[in-house]
């Protein structure tokens, strides 16, 4: 198994570059690029789905036996069946779109639900982060701890808003009431996965999100776990694969950041 996690990583990795490198050269012209909604808030464009048919090309002439979960091309998969890639091919499409500098590409290769292999490439700024199960987290192959932040007033948290589905508006709004006179600051970029790479290197100290899909938290969850953090849902239950809400952190913040998402905590008037 060891062996193979290091094949899947590298698969990964070679097809995140190939991504990387064909949405660097598109976003030289991102302000012609037509866009498609696939709704009201989300967007694609040619982008997406021509990164998502390179990962998936590199991908199987590494590993045939392969299967590609894609937010583009396959989207409708089972994420925790047999051996699968789960490909955000490009994270933060709206980002893209604008020129906003916070879009990459996230692949995760994992066994029966349990992640073994992850690369977050991103794309604007620089910075490969990969992780292969039991063996740490990197970044442009250096190790990389989460924060060792104790005291939650001197953290900074990340978040996404909940766009798709605003009926999560309110209890979210209740969430960001309670953090705000009793932390640092937030902070929310437009990347679920550069937001867990930020995590997982100690620029943030937790992060939560009402919900994400399989692509968007694959990549994300390995490498937290893999730099010393931890990653669960609103109940504390370990993070599956299969989506949902996200709460992530480094570790020593993790049952407080719970307590007062779930309004367990008296915070300050406000």
């Amino acid at each position: 198994m060891p062996t193979d996690r290091h094949h899947w990583l590298d698969a990964a990795t070679a097809a995140a570059q190939t991504a990387a490198d064909f949405i660097a050269h598109e976003s030289r012209t991102h302000r012609s690029i037509a866009w498609e909604a696939k709704s009201a808030t989300d967007f694609v464009s040619h982008v997406d789905v021509g990164a998502e048919q390179r990962i998936r090309d590199v991908l199987l002439s590494h590993v045939p036996d392969l299967r590609v979960v894609g937010e583009e091309l396959s989207n409708d998969a089972d994420p925790e069946a047999g051996l699968v890639a789960i490909v955000d091919p490009l994270d933060g499409t709206t980002n893209f779109l604008h020129g906003f500098p916070s879009y990459g590409v996230s692949i995760c290769i994992a066994l029966d639900g349990v992640p073994q292999a992850a690369v977050i490439h991103d794309v604007a700024r620089g910075g490969v982060y990969t992780a292969a199960a039991g063996t740490g987290a990197y970044v442009n192959g250096q190790p990389m701890r989460v924060s060792s932040i104790v005291d939650p007033a001197r953290a900074l948290i990340g978040t996404g808003f909940p766009f798709r589905d605003v009926s999560y508006a309110e209890r979210y709004l209740g969430m960001m009431r309670r953090l705000m006179p009793v932390t640092a600051g937030m902070r929310r970029a437009g990347s679920a996965a550069l937001d867990l790479t930020d995590v997982a290197n100690g620029r943030f100290d937790g992060f939560w999100e009402l919900w994400l899909n399989p692509w968007d938290l694959a990549a994300g969850v390995l490498l937290v776990r893999e730099a010393g953090g931890r990653v669960t849902d609103l109940d504390g239950h370990e993070a599956r694969l299969i989506g949902g809400p996200i709460v992530a952190s480094n570790g020593v913040l993790h049952d407080w950041f719970l307590d007062i998402l779930n309004d367990r905590v008296t915070s300050p008037a406000y």
